[in-house]
């Protein structure tokens, strides 16, 4: 099959089932590539020719297709989702417009630097990982949920929390308070009453 592999043939195949992100080892499937070896070499020469952009290691993207930074995210560490500053801010609960792209794993922290941008997952226990829903491509925190991961963040002294760049009008405070009641986080009940 790798011998009849045309530039155009693989533009072709991905364009025809949606594919914009994928692992060496998801292009070995898709095109039934026996040799690793080859694969390699065909993955470098689309990148070579722009039809490719190497995201980290093992994990592609594919340049004529759409895909937007927070389904790259999820893509590049999984599991994750969006949450932190970057979700806050697309909610409009923060006003100004994150640096990073900012989400939460249960796997250990981690910043991953590609296409010129900087994917940053900070780490939180696996019973806190839930209230994430899938939006257009990627998954993202619940507001409420956006903002409880930065103040559980805030109270291990890993973020600071200024009240005053928060617009709180767009959490529901019952589903707020739900999601504390579920996580029975002392340390952020204390910071909360402050």
């Amino acid at each position: 099959m790798a011998g009849m592999l045309t530039q155009a043939a693989i533009i072709e195949k991905l364009r025809q089932k949606e594919i914009s992100l994928f692992t060496v080892f998801d292009f070995k499937r898709i095109f039934k590539i026996q040799k690793e070896n080859t694969t390699y070499k065909i993955l470098e020469r689309l990148t070579k020719r722009g039809i490719l952009k190497r995201l980290t290691k093992k994990k592609y993207l594919f340049t004529f297709s759409k895909t937007d930074d927070f389904q790259i995210a999820n893509f590049l560490y999984f599991p994750s989702y969006i949450s932190l500053e970057s979700a806050l801010s697309f909610y409009g609960i923060i006003s100004q417009f994150p640096y990073q792209i900012t989400s939460v794993t249960p796997k250990k922290t981690k910043i991953i630097k590609t296409l010129d941008k900087e994917f940053s997952y900070s780490h939180i226990k696996l019973e806190l990982f839930f209230d994430y829903e899938k939006k257009e491509k990627f998954l993202i925190a619940l507001p409420e949920k956006a903002l409880f991961d930065y103040l559980y963040l805030c109270s291990k002294g890993l973020r600071n929390f200024e009240k005053d760049d928060f617009d709180l009008k767009m959490i529901d405070k019952k589903k707020f308070s739900s999601i504390l009641k579920k996580t029975k986080q002392e340390k952020l009940m204390k910071l909360l009453k402050i």
